[in-house]
Order: structure tokens, then sequence, then C-alpha cells
């Protein structure tokens, strides 16, 4: 069958919100166009794809939806370095000790949690 190469959100700046996740990753952008760019390192990337009349989803409302969630040795200093680059703290919070979601500058949701 296939393997998953890449994910991609709809946003009104993939450049900006490219910029992010990069702080969120550390990973070099592999592919930049007007509409696209793409970070990754390794088999999977990230995209982000300039949608004109971008609406941000919002939480917690909205039915289904994607996120992504990402793994950290410390959620403290974690979050407090993705909130002053430009990610929220939405309520209500609903992970617990372990997790945090937070809202990256577009409005998609990700998560940040410590290992098990």
């Amino acid at each position: 069958m296939g393997t998953l190469g890449s994910v991609v959100l709809d946003c009104a700046d993939p450049e900006q919100l490219a910029a992010f996740y990069q702080q969120v990753t550390g990973w070099p952008v592999t592919y930049r166009s007007e509409s696209y760019v793409f970070i990754g390192e390794g088999p999977v990337r990230i995209g982000f794809q300039r949608v004109g009349g971008y609406r941000s989803p919002h939480w917690p409302e909205a039915g289904s939806r994607a996120r992504l969630d990402f793994t950290v040795l410390e959620l403290g200093p974690a979050v407090a370095a993705l909130l002053a680059t430009g990610a929220s703290r939405p309520e209500p919070q609903v992970d617990g000790e372990r997790g945090v979601t937070l809202l990256d500058p577009a409005g998609h949701p990700f998560r940040l949690a410590v290992p098990d």
C-alpha cells in the first residue's frame, strides 16, 4: 500500500506557520513555493498550504479534526517557549498533568506531552 509522506495544514500564511513549527520541531524547510511550504527531517514532512479566506478552527468546538502530537522531555519549558513564539493556550484543558493542548498562530490545535 502506501506510506505517510506528509501532513498538510491549511492556513493564510504558509511562511509564518512553517516558521512556527520549525520552532516546535527544529526541522528545516524542504520545499517552498508561492502556495506551499514544507518542513521535515526524514521520511515525514509537515506542509502548510495557503488557502484564500482561511478561517481557523474554534476550540474546543468543531466536530472531528486532526491535531499534531509532539513529545517533549519537560512540559513547562516547552509550553513557555511556544507561548513566547506565538502559540496560545485555550481553555478548557483536558489533557491532565501529562500533556497540554495549544493552538498554533493559525488556530490549529496541537498537543505537547511528556513520554510515557
